[in-house]
């Protein structure tokens, strides 16, 4: 089994500095690597990105993530990012990375993706130019995630996973308000994930909403919202996948 360690929206700044730390310790013995679904800082600060950089450090397992919204809050993703990856963790937008742990190649594709709202009620690429970018922010956002699951494919990794920051489908924004669910997530993003296919989906964002969730290709969907799942971490066990089975096969179990 592979062991899939994740957390988002942990939201860390100056007076958080070491509060993660003891947990993320134990990762190494229950865990071959960590995903981070984004909303790692409050603002986007530098000093908030060093603040993370620090909790994840030479952890002993490899650590992935996406920003989030508000890791944009002060427009400097790019140094947010330069900070995290000095560290070593993998930061991903539009692009895929394959970690080695326990004998396993393990693809993971990543992008912060965005909102847009779901099959039904859903904002469309029509009427002001605003609108319209919009959109078409969404759908690039989902586009890159799927050109960069295919390419995991074509590599042979044991486990392909999707990490975002917004969500793919609405079971997992569950207890949130409706009126508010075009602005945590996109159907364009479980598109591009059943399209290219994974074995699991992983994203944040929606602190008030629901842990499980699947795709309508079968892809199992996760909210790792930290205020969902209630701790630093949860571990998500994925079996070696066959080659010759498609990810939407796959069982994710806890």
């Amino acid at each position: 089994m592979i062991r899939i360690a994740a957390v988002g929206d942990i939201h860390m700044g100056p007076d958080s500095r070491g509060l993660l730390r003891p947990a993320f310790e134990t990762l190494p013995e229950c865990a071959d690597l960590l995903l981070l679904a984004g909303d790692l800082t409050r603002h986007g600060t530098p000093e908030e990105a060093r603040v993370v950089a620090q909790e994840v450090r030479d952890l002993g397992v490899p650590v992935v993530a996406v920003l989030g919204n508000h890791d944009h809050h002060d427009d400097k993703p790019d140094e947010v990012t330069a900070i995290l990856r000095d560290v070593g963790a993998h930061v991903l937008e539009g692009q895929g990375t394959v970690v080695e742990s326990g004998g396993s190649r393990i693809g993971v594709a990543g992008t912060k993706g965005f909102g847009g709202g779901f099959v039904g009620r859903c904002a469309g690429e029509f009427g002001e130019p605003v609108m319209k970018e919009f959109v078409r922010y969404s759908r690039r956002r989902a586009d890159a995630l799927r050109a960069a699951l295919e390419r995991l494919g074509e590599e042979g990794c044991d486990a392909r996973i999707a990490l975002t920051h917004y969500s793919p489908v609405p079971e997992t924004l569950a207890g949130e308000p409706l009126e508010i669910y075009p602005f945590l997530g996109s159907y364009l993003l479980a598109e591009a994930i059943d399209t290219a296919g994974a074995d699991l989906a992983v994203h944040g964002h929606a602190h008030a909403g629901s842990e499980h969730g699947m795709t309508s290709g079968g892809v199992r969907v996760r909210n790792v919202a930290q205020p969902v799942i209630g701790r630093a971490f949860h571990v998500y066990h994925l079996p070696v996948r066959d080659h010759a089975t498609t990810g939407a096969a796959a069982q994710a179990a806890r």
